[in-house]
């Protein structure tokens, strides 16, 4: 059994207080820096747009003819190659304002005949049209250090001329499964009975990579003390060490005693449900999180700890997504347990579809999102309004 049971912030506070995120930058190429997080302040070399341009298809006009136009009162301007003293020039979106223009005439208030055409609006200077600068000017800061990268950001610092950026590494998560039962995934080989195919570490560097890591994934290891210290040992430069199996307290269950062995065993066993057997440690300064065998508890643990540990290793503060939602049934959970409870949604209606049952990853499948019923609270009640982790 395990010794001491610990409260799931206090466990996660521990590992957190003895982490702290990727500082080391590098350089990429703007078409691989979608979603990076920028390590430094980004200014514009440049003025854009870095001539005055039309902002609209019509004509390239003085600002000054236009004066007192209207639809029953028109302004006859002359098509020419310069604008100005009566004259106007055709112009599409995005061309370069011609010599002479300060505005631009759009085609629905101009009445064109022949070589001549009929101003029905009046326009003020700049109207329809973009200065020098008036995007962005030389010199601006456009975007923040810690900055998550999108397309539109990447596109704007692409139309500056930039082709690179400067952002954070992301950390490197070493993640190793072990398991004498288990059968690397995508193997051809007939299971046996007590074997099973071991899908866990798929699933874990999948999140490890959506949550801004860069995920290492190793071979399976078999419930061998000596490998199993040897694997961690082999990935010490890695960032964060995400261990699969082992964690519970059988005879074969040797990823505890390790971590205590080789560094310190920060928690091993946390109230929570699934997922009790989650186990916490540092090794060499690394942070080392030991999560349970079956792939649900494996999923609570997933959330609850490595989570919030990737994403401020990686700088990133646009996680975690929730929404409100009626419950369409009661939740029941365990009291002083936090649990874990999985959700149907829709049309802001949470319908609860399983709390207990580690090992039924199906029931993860038919989940958008999950409710995190607090150790003081016994259940959640239907009708009850909600907070729902979307499942990313």
């Amino acid at each position: 059994m395990f010794k001491e049971l610990a409260a799931a912030s206090g466990a996660l506070k521990a590992l957190l207080d003895r982490s702290g995120p990727v500082t080391i930058s590098e350089a990429v190429h703007l078409a691989a820096a979608r979603g990076r997080v920028l390590s430094e302040d980004l200014t514009s070399p440049v003025n854009h747009p870095a001539f005055e341009r039309a902002a609209m298809d019509g004509y390239a006009v003085s600002a000054a003819d236009t004066r007192g136009a209207t639809p029953l009162a028109p302004v006859l301007l002359n098509i020419d190659e310069v604008a100005g003293g009566g004259r106007c020039v055709p112009v599409r979106t995005g061309m370069a304002a011609p010599q002479g223009a300060d505005a631009v005439l759009m085609k629905e208030d101009a009445i064109v005949r022949g070589r001549e055409v009929e101003a029905t609006a009046e326009l003020h200077p700049y109207k329809n049209m973009a200065a020098v600068g008036e995007d962005v000017g030389r010199g601006e800061k456009i975007l923040n250090e810690g900055h998550r990268l999108r397309p539109p950001d990447i596109a704007l610092l692409a139309s500056l001329g930039l082709s690179t950026v400067r952002v954070f590494e992301r950390p490197k998560v070493a993640i190793i499964p072990t398991g004498s039962e288990l059968v690397p995934p995508f193997s051809a080989k007939e299971l046996k009975p007590g074997e099973a195919r071991e899908t866990n570490s798929l699933m874990i560097g999948m999140y490890a990579e959506i949550w801004g890591g860069s995920a290492r994934m190793k071979n399976l290891v078999r419930d061998d003390p000596r490998l199993i210290g040897e694997a961690i040992a082999e990935n010490l430069d890695a960032d964060l060490i995400l261990i699969s199996g082992g964690t519970s307290v059988g005879d074969q269950d040797y990823a505890p005693p390790i971590l205590a062995e080789m560094g310190e065993l920060l928690v091993h066993g946390v109230r929570i449900t699934p997922g009790k057997p989650t186990a916490l440690g540092i090794v060499d300064n690394k942070p080392v999180i030991c999560l349970p065998g079956y792939p649900v508890a494996a999923l609570a643990a997933l959330y609850i700890f490595a989570r919030p540990l990737i994403t401020m290793m990686a700088s990133r503060t646009d996680l975690p997504r929730t929404v409100p939602a009626k419950l369409a049934g009661k939740i029941a959970s365990r009291p002083g347990y936090l649990t874990f409870a999985r959700v149907a949604l829709e049309g802001g209606v949470a319908t609860p579809i399983m709390t207990t049952g580690a090992g039924i990853l199906s029931s993860v499948a038919r989940a958008d999102g999950y409710v995190l019923v607090a150790e003081e609270v016994e259940g959640r009640e239907k009708g009850e309004m909600v907070e729902v982790n979307l499942i990313e």
